[in-house]
């Protein structure tokens, strides 16, 4: 790690994946250690540049939305408090500042094969899809909608979830002859009330979560819980409220200037590991300023979500550093179906 920075974690446990963001290690049968870096995706691409504390986020307001919605769904989250994971795991204590803010001891399960995505507005690619057909993943939408406009009641629209390459929107149907309808009825009405539950808090405070996406598993006992991350700006697309206006794209507290800056420059269609130098350092630094400076705009209101309201936790552990930025504010899979 090189001034707060981590690209790429390496610790003295067996690495079982590294995905686009994580990096996931076997502490034993029954446990994993998944470690959030800072790397930054979308289209399925990895950016070459890294994003200071961008891991550390994830974390936190994952860990602060697992413990609100525990009533909801039961999840995977053990601890993300680094002393208490060093504890547990004595072989990673040298390594106790690397893990600290970005790292969750989590219970092992068979992850489920499709995203679950809930649309509470109509944005990104599914704005796209009903554009050209009037559909959402293939199902029927009601005509005269425009971009940003709220869908309610939220639809559930799950993908597929590829290791490689593009997630593609399914319909129900597929779920059901993947899964089961038990499975696929249980799956939808989770994912539609851990939504609605995060939805109305952030609305409280100012926010429209426009959508979001989960993962679940399996445990060994059979029980289906959430994992991975849950409610982030990763996985979600978050609008501030008092400048919602339907009809066009909306300012964003998450990754959405980096996917308008890519779609722009029209490379949306390079493959994950494509070679570094996608995006030029200077514009990369631009953009991923531009949350930041949205933020520092209305301070007061604006950190409110991820901070002293949201996550308070975060904003202790992460506090408001000279310059405007707050590493205790937005921002793993990216791309994907919320792209």
């Amino acid at each position: 790690m090189t001034g707060g920075v981590l690209v790429e974690s390496k610790l003295p446990l067996p690495l079982l994946r590294r995905g686009k963001v994580r990096e996931v290690y076997e502490v034993d049968e029954g446990t994993l250690l998944l470690v959030a870096s800072d790397r930054v995706s979308a289209f399925d691409v990895v950016m070459r540049e890294a994003v200071p504390f961008k891991g550390a986020v994830l974390t936190q307001l994952s860990a602060f939305w697992f413990e609100r919605l525990t009533s909801v769904m039961p999840h995977h989250l053990l601890t993300a408090d680094a002393d208490e994971i060093v504890a547990r795991v004595p072989v990673l204590a040298p390594h106790r500042d690397e893990l600290h803010g970005r790292a969750m001891l989590s219970r092992r399960a068979t992850t489920v094969p499709f995203e679950c995505v809930v649309r509470g507005y109509i944005s990104g690619s599914a704005w796209a899809e009903y554009q050209k057909s009037g559909t959402l993943a293939g199902e029927p939408m009601p005509q005269g909608l425009v971009e940003s406009a709220q869908l309610d009641p939220p639809i559930f629209s799950p993908a597929t979830k590829a290791e490689q390459g593009h997630d593609e929107n399914v319909t129900f149907d597929h779920v059901v002859n993947g899964l089961g309808r038990l499975t696929a009825e249980r799956l939808r009405g989770a994912s539609l009330a851990l939504y609605e539950a995060g939805r109305d808090y952030a609305a409280q405070r100012g926010i429209i979560i426009a959508d979001t996406k989960f993962e679940f598993g399996t445990t060994p006992e059979g029980e289906l819980i959430v994992i991975d991350e849950i409610l982030t700006p990763d996985s979600s697309r978050f609008w501030p409220a008092d400048r919602y206006q339907p009809g066009h794209g909306q300012p964003s507290f998450d990754k959405q200037p980096l996917r308008d800056y890519l779609a722009g420059v029209r490379i949306s269609s390079i493959t994950i590991n494509s070679p570094s130098g996608v995006v030029p350092n200077s514009n990369f630094a631009r953009i991923a300023a531009l949350p930041a400076q949205n933020w520092s705009e209305d301070r007061t209101r604006r950190v409110a979500l991820h901070r002293d309201r949201l996550a308070p936790d975060a904003g202790r552990r992460f506090p408001v550093v000279a310059g405007g930025g707050c590493p205790g504010h937005p921002r793993g899979v990216g791309g994907g179906v919320l792209s």
